[in-house]
């Protein structure tokens, strides 16, 4: 997938130093994930789906972002749900690169039987919530003091996307 000179594709393991260096501007920025500490790459990858796991690349092969999913759960119910995280370096954000990331993760869900993609924000990180409402997903709830960041309670909204094509 390509969108104005940026090219859409698998996560590899050759990603792996591009990818962390994106994740800890998310990190340090403090409204995008509970994370603290920057995990290894074996740390990042573990329960992550290689087939639900796409990078942003421009023309010179530089990381613009990155999307990857987990299962919810290890029940078979649960089989068809994913969570997912998005990510966009703060040099890329505003380009157009959040949307073609959930793209092709929403186009890579419908097709491999995946019925819903959900992910948690803090209502703080307005983009988030509004690139995640223009991709199709709906605000589920709010959850209330669901954890603790840096010793403060942090609330998150629960959002959702159903597959139009998963029956």
């Amino acid at each position: 997938m390509t969108h104005d000179s940026v090219s859409v594709a698998s996560m590899e393991d050759g990603h792996a130093e591009q990818v962390l260096a994106i994740y800890a501007e998310g990190i340090a920025g403090g409204d995008a994930t509970f994370e603290t500490q920057l995990p290894s790459w074996a740390g990042f990858r573990a329960g992550r789906r290689p087939d639900l796991s796409f990078v942003a690349l421009d023309g010179s092969g530089r990381m613009l972002g990155w999307v990857a999913c987990s299962a919810v759960s290890g029940r078979a119910a649960y089989a068809g749900v994913v969570e997912h995280s998005v990510y966009v370096r703060s040099d890329s954000r505003g380009r157009g690169v959040g949307a073609l990331l959930l793209d092709a993760l929403l186009e890579a869900a419908d097709r491999g039987g995946i019925w819903t993609v959900q992910s948690s924000l803090f209502p703080t990180n307005a983009a988030s919530l509004a690139l995640h409402a223009g991709a199709g997903f709906r605000i589920v709830g709010t959850r209330e003091r669901i954890a603790r960041q840096h010793g403060r309670w942090r609330d998150t909204v629960l959002v959702e996307r159903r597959s139009p094509t998963v029956d």
